[in-house]
């Protein structure tokens, strides 16, 4: 049984088309996230699971039911909104209990369960609080055990991390992934950020133009993407677009509009020689200096400039005046540290590089 099936859904305004032919299933108890940018359609498709917008085709089932046609007071899914919409004029226990009191529950029963919420959500003495005395991060907890004391079949958080600084932000993807786990509660989450989507999720759908592009694992969106637009959106990649030159048992020789060679894994990619191909390359995968594994690509240029985030550090790298690669430095021995203006020899495999049909440019 899943939770949350969505069957060839389609809605149109007008002329355009926001959501176009999309189709998901989501098991009970996990963590499925809707990635994408800025108008690619993902809130129009919660809303329209929510209830607040009507499908212009296509089906929405919770639990095996169809709720089109249903209000979303009838629909037994809740929303968390990016702001929150706490009551400020109620203190906190009146706020996680404002839906049981619609329902027309007892005094005993809404102290019980408002009790039993807050303890889930480890914070059992702050009942009492107005809302403007919580911090950033309480208040996120307290609007999710609004909608989780109605006991949801599935909860929608519409990019409620988005409001946060970045610290806390970084800090709330543990805690959401945390109590999705002591809920046993299916979630939905759409971002536009791919870290919060690649760090909370079981699965994750890139959306764009309207459609999924690919679902899968953060493991299979970041190491196996399908599509150009999921390699370059997932993650962080080098992009050289090119003309293939030949292809030989899944690999592809392409010629940049550079003028350099590189070989790329072209895998299930329908190319052909002669035809435009986007090369995607995780500066992560890219090694300064003696070779770390087989390669068959090789570059040299000059250490451009530090791009300095502990871990997390890139050199950027320009080849030949005309291009900057971004190559990671986390590995790089300390001692001999690299520095601007330092010649760099750059390597990484076939393996690690990614190609796809380019689009017209």
């Amino acid at each position: 049984m899943y939770d949350l099936q969505c069957e060839n859904l389609t809605k149109r305004f007008g002329a355009f088309t926001a959501v176009d032919g999309v189709s998901l299933e989501i098991p009970g108890g996990s963590f499925f996230s809707i990635l994408g940018p800025s108008g690619c359609g993902k809130t129009t498709l919660m809303r329209m699971i929510a209830g607040f917008e009507d499908p212009s085709s296509g089906d929405i089932k919770i639990k095996g039911r169809s709720v089109l046609g249903s209000p979303p007071n009838k629909r037994n899914v809740k929303m968390v909104f990016q702001h929150l919409a706490l009551f400020p004029m109620m203190n906190v226990g009146e706020n996680i209990a404002y839906g049981l009191r619609c329902r027309g529950a007892s005094k005993a029963d809404i102290t019980r369960k408002v009790g039993a919420v807050l303890e889930r959500i480890g914070l059992p003495d702050v009942a009492q609080k107005q809302i403007h005395q919580l911090s950033g991060g309480q208040k996120q907890r307290i609007a999710i055990a609004r909608c989780m004391v109605l006991e949801p079949d599935v909860l929608l958080l519409d990019e409620p991390l988005g409001a946060l600084d970045l610290k806390l932000r970084e800090r709330m993807k543990i805690e959401l992934k945390l109590l999705q786990h002591q809920f046993d509660t299916t979630f939905l989450y759409i971002t536009h950020d791919q870290s919060e989507a690649l760090v909370m999720s079981d699965h994750v759908a890139v959306m764009n133009a309207g459609k999924f592009e690919q679902i899968g694992t953060p493991q299979e969106l970041y190491h196996n993407p399908r599509t150009a637009f999921v390699a370059g959106f997932v993650g962080d990649s080098n992009r050289w677009h090119g003309k293939v030159n030949r292809i030989s048992n899944g690999e592809a020789e392409i010629v940049t509009s550079g003028g350099d060679t590189i070989v790329a894994n072209c895998g299930a990619s329908a190319l052909s020689p002669g035809d435009s191909a986007e090369i995607f390359v995780r500066p992560d995968c890219i090694a300064f200096g003696g070779v770390r594994r087989e390669t068959q690509n090789t570059l040299t240029g000059t250490v451009d400039s530090l791009l300095f985030n502990g871990a997390n550090s890139r050199a950027l790298v320009r080849i030949d005046s005309r291009e900057l690669i971004e190559v990671a430095i986390n590995g790089v021995d300390r001692s001999s540290p690299i520095k601007p203006g330092d010649p760099a020899h750059l390597n990484w495999a076939f393996a690690d590089t990614q190609c796809f049909p380019a689009k017209e440019r």
